[in-house]
């Protein structure tokens, strides 16, 4: 049930809170706090709301913070729930979606990776992200990419199963690379069985679950009896396997030796800044970690900070049986029950003291210290650079947040735009985007085209989806790689946008061309030059760089799909085994495209009707 009472005589604070007790009674809930432009402060739960609010409507005796807010409140809202667990999921999720100004907030939340072996009759082993709609066992989740391409590679030296896409699969005919250098039986062609490749399977999937032990002594018994057979090759194998799996397990820094299923989590607060370092132990080993820095204010305690960032880190992911914390946290009973009815089944919050798990928290709690210390230290240089930027280009304040913008083509082929995000805390990675270009009344490798068209997209995106400006998304800077024209192009969209008030620096190579000559373009003034070695012409040259590599790291992806893309693949009818004995008849794609009909006709297993659909899509392709 919803509550939402409007501000009409123009109260704000403590007194404007007060009108709301009469409406409200003991039940749990949620409420919101917002100011005048309707923008939320606050979001907090609570197990009796009326209790909460009263606690507001005292004039004094509130922190610094708190008081602020309570100031600032012009109109509350309220959704009661059935219990203070459903409140509490409820509070974290709209944190999450809301980022009020006034909560603790996770920043940089994503998905994390996992390990994906597919449901096939010769299952693909690969990495993957995102949500798990594809059939199969996902295993994880990995703090990184690189913990996952680690242990990928060893379980491919191990197990030796595929990590082809199964359209590969289905048209090779001889062994890849992989099995040369003993990566992969090589199913494909049959150089081993269904069974015994589901054997591999197996062993792989048992490890994933921390059955190493049986799996190592299996693999040791199998190489003494290759030994003892006189098949030394064989027996070098299942040793070098072995020692591949040994690798794996003591390569990994924290190494739990009773812990099985447990996310570690240390905080190190320090003046208002906050570190929390995330180990994910699954089937007893160690798959990596992860450093998160939270938004806090000075007056907050570990508690709070450690119960905030529970709640919001586990509000897309399912949690594990245990939580290792470095300090209690908040309402510890009701965030377990909450974790639990997640989970679908008991979570356990520890804060270890002795034996295994407090040694394991011990040297999270360094990674925690060490981090945090050169977070503080990047931000303040970031935050001196900043400075000097602003006085440099004579904008108004430092900027909050800096947009830079790259285009990248080849002759005007698979080109992408592409944009990145940087502030007082360094390169916002997980703002990067990309931006592909279907609008057909571009011409190929018009730039000044292609920026106008990222920058309307972009701007009409901040005015959908931000139109008050209260979610940190808009640019106080954008950073141009191009001279007065890429100026003109964008000061013209932002006109027509009703956009005006952002600067803009246009970054062009200057007549020489040379890295270190750059000039600097403004709507309105000279174009100017800054010394070789001044720190701010670094910062711009390290900004602008960045965005290159972006975009040329997105134009070489885009490319080398569409120089892999294989036309078969488009036309109707022609599945695997189709294309499969078209290549080996025609011997490319190419060749088919070209073929007559009667030719078509005569591959085994292509039909009259389906010649006539390979002929007519090609031809009338062209």
């Amino acid at each position: 049930m919803t509550n939402d009472i409007a501000n009409q005589a123009g109260l704000t604070g403590h007194k404007l809170i007060q009108t709301y007790l009469n409406t409200l009674d003991s039940s749990p809930g949620v409420y919101r706090m917002l100011d005048s432009r309707a923008r939320v402060l606050y979001v907090g739960k609570a197990r009796n709301l009326r209790m909460r609010v009263l606690s507001y409507c005292r004039p004094g005796g509130h922190s610094t913070r708190i008081a602020r807010m309570i100031e600032q409140t012009s109109s509350m809202m309220f959704l009661t729930t059935e219990t203070e667990t459903e409140a509490l999921l409820l509070e974290q999720n709209l944190i999450k979606q809301l980022r009020p100004k006034y909560n603790i907030l996770l920043r940089d939340d994503k998905s994390f990776p996992n390990i994906h072996v597919t449901a096939h009759d010769f299952p693909m082993i690969r990495k993957h992200r995102g949500a798990k709609r594809e059939k199969g066992q996902y295993y994880g989740p990995f703090a990184n990419i690189r913990s996952v391409n680690r242990t990928l590679a060893q379980l491919l030296k191990i197990f030796q199963l595929r990590n082809c896409t199964d359209s590969v699969f289905e048209s090779r005919t001889r062994p890849c690379l992989q099995y040369q250098i003993k990566r992969c039986t090589a199913p494909c062609v049959g150089y081993i069985s269904k069974e015994d490749y589901a054997n591999q399977v197996a062993d792989a999937v048992r490890f994933l679950k921390g059955k190493s032990t049986e799996i190592q002594e299996k693999l040791a018994i199998q190489m003494n009896e290759a030994a003892e057979d006189l098949e030394f090759e064989r027996a070098a194998a299942f040793r070098d396997r072995i020692k591949a799996m040994t690798e794996l397990q003591t390569n990994q820094g924290i190494n739990p030796r009773t812990v099985i299923d447990a996310d570690l989590l240390a905080l190190n607060l320090e003046s208002g800044q906050a570190c929390v370092q995330v180990f994910f132990i699954r089937a007893g080993q160690n798959w990596g970690n992860q450093d998160f820095y939270p938004r806090a204010a000075e007056d907050v305690g570990e508690d709070e900070v450690l119960e905030a960032f529970i709640g919001q880190f586990y509000d897309g992911k399912e949690p594990p049986g245990q939580l290792i914390l470095s300090h209690q946290v908040a309402n510890a009973d009701l965030m377990a029950l909450a974790l639990s009815k997640k989970r679908g089944g008991k979570v356990e919050l520890i804060v270890p003291r002795r034996g295994e798990k407090a040694e394991l928290m011990a040297a999270a709690m360094r990674n925690a210290h060490e981090s945090l210390a050169r977070k503080m230290s990047e931000h303040a240089t970031q935050a001196r650079m900043l400075k000097r930027l602003a006085e440099t280009f004579d904008l108004e304040a430092p900027p909050a947040r800096i947009e830079v913008y790259d285009n990248s083509h080849m002759q005007g082929s698979n080109a992408v735009g592409a944009m990145i995000a940087s502030g007082s805390e360094g390169f916002m990675k997980s703002q990067y985007r990309k931006f592909s270009f279907k609008n057909e009344k571009l011409v190929p490798g018009d730039d000044f085209g292609m920026m106008k068209d990222v920058l309307t997209r972009r701007l009409k995106r901040l005015i959908r989806e931000d139109p008050d400006r209260s979610r940190g998304f808009w640019p106080d800077l954008l950073i141009i790689d191009g001279g007065a024209g890429q100026i003109s192009a964008v000061h013209e969209v932002m006109a027509d946008m009703g956009v005006e008030e952002i600067s803009v620096i246009g970054v062009a190579k200057g007549v020489e061309r040379r890295h270190g000559m750059e000039e600097f373009h403004r709507r309105g003034r000279r174009p100017t030059a800054l010394r070789r070695n001044d720190p701010v012409l670094y910062f711009i040259q390290r900004l602008r760089d960045e965005a290159h590599r972006f975009a040329i790291g997105s134009h070489r992806a885009r490319r080398s799909k569409s120089a892999f893309d294989n036309p078969l693949d488009e036309v109707p009818g022609v599945g695997a085994v189709r294309k499969r004995a078209l290549l080996t008849h025609f011997g490319s794609a190419k060749a088919v495209s070209r073929a007559a009909l009667a030719d078509l006709m005569a591959v085994e297993g292509v039909s009259e009707s389906l010649a006539r659909k390979i002929y007519d899509f090609f031809h009338e392709k062209g």
